[in-house]
């Protein structure tokens, strides 16, 4: 189909939106719809692209998605078919999920809009029409979806004291630099979350590590957590599963190691280690990794929980 547009011509494929809408899971059967709405200019008209779902834990209220003004149907459709998107659907549907009692309701959703890493979707923005059907207003839902990460606590003991690895880089949404702890998104929501989180230390430090050497701290959580820490929950999706490493080194390695510079140049990261008194680390940075880890590794410690080391 053709639309004419005041300013373009505008395709929108009805069979390529099908292909998206086969990729969901069959609890979340979709159905594509295309709506002209008439909000233009006598003479002429807009597109809306939406999409309509129907979820099992609201089967007779179906919800339309919708992409925001200035989101392109090919941005569209990598929203609504990115694991991102199909992770939070999973999540609102979930035993502890906000759909699980009934006493909300999902109406809509406003994609509005994606940035890519590469070939892939990274982040996702969108807003969820989700209302209180007791008092009929809505809960507050503006979503910045990005997914799991990981990072990891390294411990360094040199001399009968224990040091800690930090990475400084430039952070633009909060203005200036940051001191914290190595760190990783995972790709496309799935992956070796261990693995990861070895790559990203290797990549921001210099540092190799042994896979069996690392501790899952998240992994001491009570089980109805999931095991994860969320540092955002207001706005973001982000949980994050944080590794404990500890190692014994000379004095020459902590030299060699406080002012490196490293990181991957290609993909604009522009890091510097420094190296902190592990007794003074609480106090050095605003890093919630640095001090959500400290936290469960001290209470781990206190409770027994840690491995014994060598």
């Amino acid at each position: 189909m053709t639309v004419w547009c005041s300013a373009s011509i505008s395709r929108l494929s009805f069979t390529s939106f099908s292909k998206v809408a086969a990729s969901f899971p069959l609890q979340c059967r979709s159905v594509i719809s295309r709506r002209i709405s008439a909000k233009m200019p006598t003479g002429s008209s807009s597109i809306q692209i939406t999409h309509t779902l129907k979820l099992p834990s609201q089967p007779s209220d179906p919800v339309t998605v919708v992409a925001a003004p200035g989101v392109s149907d090919s941005e569209f459709r990598l929203a609504i078919g990115s694991s991102l998107f199909k992770q939070w659907l999973k999540n609102i549907q979930s035993e502890k999920g906000l759909l699980v009692d009934g006493s909300l309701s999902l109406k809509q959703v406003l994609i509005q809009g994606v940035d890519m890493f590469g070939n892939r979707l990274g982040f996702l923005k969108f807003k969820a029409d989700v209302i209180d059907k007791e008092t009929g207003q809505k809960v507050p839902g503006i979503v910045f979806a990005r997914g799991p990460a990981v990072s990891v606590l390294i411990l360094l003991d040199s001399q009968g004291k224990t040091y800690t690895v930090l990475t400084e880089q430039v952070r633009v949404p909060v203005g200036r630099s940051i001191l914290e702890l190595p760190a990783g998104m995972l790709d496309d929501n799935v992956g070796d979350i261990a693995g990861t989180a070895i790559r990203e230390v290797e990549e921001e430090t210099g540092i190799q590590i042994n896979l069996n050497d690392m501790i899952d701290l998240t992994s001491f959580l009570d089980p109805s957590t999931g095991c994860k820490v969320i540092p955002s929950p207001g706005g973001c999706d982000e949980e994050l599963s944080l590794f404990l490493y500890r190692g014994s080194v000379s004095r020459d390695v902590i030299k060699e190691l406080q002012g490196k510079e490293t990181g991957l140049r290609e993909h604009g990261e522009m890091i510097k280690v420094h190296i902190v008194p592990y007794d003074t680390l609480w106090r050095m940075t605003p890093d919630a990794k640095v001090l959500m880890s400290i936290a469960i590794y001290e209470m781990a410690k206190r409770e027994g929980l840690l491995p014994h080391r060598e």
